[in-house]
């Protein structure tokens, strides 16, 4: 494999003082595949809300939000000293389990809310939201900012415009294309649970699942980034990857201890109470 420059400016036009770049381009794309799929998977499931819209709208904010602020948590020094550029969200740096995290407790207040079944919903919302982070790990590739470690591998991504979102000692500088390990790591949970769909799980099981095997492969694939270390050499994306698994595999054990024998018995149905 050969080395990949980019040069793209991550900025493609302007609209007056409104920057359009193309990981807001690709965040948008990923936002709408996603909710395309997740009411898909309702629809097929015979379990679409009547308040489809205002639940997706609330997720999608939870998400967002929540991907910012874990973002500023792990880069402090930096938004203290430029602090209006915390709300450039358009330009890049949203953390995906910021995302995976608000967007899980904007899903459970407004399901609450409309008195919905929380779990099935997660089971929807599982292979949307693992396309949606594949489509907009194409952004971060572009703009550079998520970033891997310098490398002497035969593919690396090698940032030239300065422009670019990674620190500017790593301009030119040879690193792991991490958008792409994590692109073929989603893509791979994608295709697992596009499978298990069908299967007879209980209620949440398809997301503990989804929780479960991203957690192990994020956790690995953070050895090739280069981010504040936490704690004993590991990274935010790890810490947070230990405590999401541990709560996964005790959530799918408890949904396996108490689902019924009988196989064949039909899906909750999200409805209002």
């Amino acid at each position: 494999m050969a080395r990949v420059h980019i040069g793209i400016d991550p900025t493609f036009a302007h609209l007056g003082p409104l920057a359009l770049t193309w990981h807001g381009l690709f965040s948008a794309l990923a936002i709408v595949v996603a909710v395309a799929i997740v009411r898909h998977e309702l629809l097929r499931r015979g379990q679409l809300p009547p308040h489809f819209d205002e639940i997706a709208f609330w997720t999608i904010v939870g998400g967002i939000a929540g991907a910012r602020l874990f973002f500023l948590f792990d880069h402090p020094v930096h938004y203290l000293r430029h602090p209006f550029s915390a709300f450039a969200v358009q330009e890049g740096g949203l953390a995906i389990y910021g995302a995976i995290i608000g967007g899980f407790c904007s899903l459970a207040l407004v399901s609450w809310r409309y008195g919905l079944a929380f779990a099935p919903l997660t089971d929807a919302v599982a292979p949307g939201l693992l396309l949606g982070q594949a489509i907009g790990r194409i952004g971060c590739a572009i703009n550079g900012d998520a970033w891997g470690a310098p490398t002497s591998a035969p593919f690396a991504f090698i940032y030239t415009n300065p422009h670019a979102l990674l620190p500017d000692r790593l301009l030119g500088v040879p690193t792991h294309p991490y958008p792409i390990y994590d692109m073929a790591l989603t893509l791979a949970i994608f295709g697992l649970l596009w499978a298990l769909r069908g299967r007879s799980l209980p209620a949440g099981g398809l997301f503990a699942i989804y929780a479960a095997t991203y957690a192990i492969g994020r956790f690995a694939i953070s050895y090739f980034r280069e981010e504040r270390v936490w704690f004993w050499g590991l990274q935010e994306a790890q810490v947070i990857s230990i405590a999401v698994l541990i709560v996964a595999l005790l959530a799918l054990a408890k949904m396996l201890r108490s689902a019924a024998p009988d196989a064949s018995r039909p899906e909750p149905a999200i409805t209002a109470s």
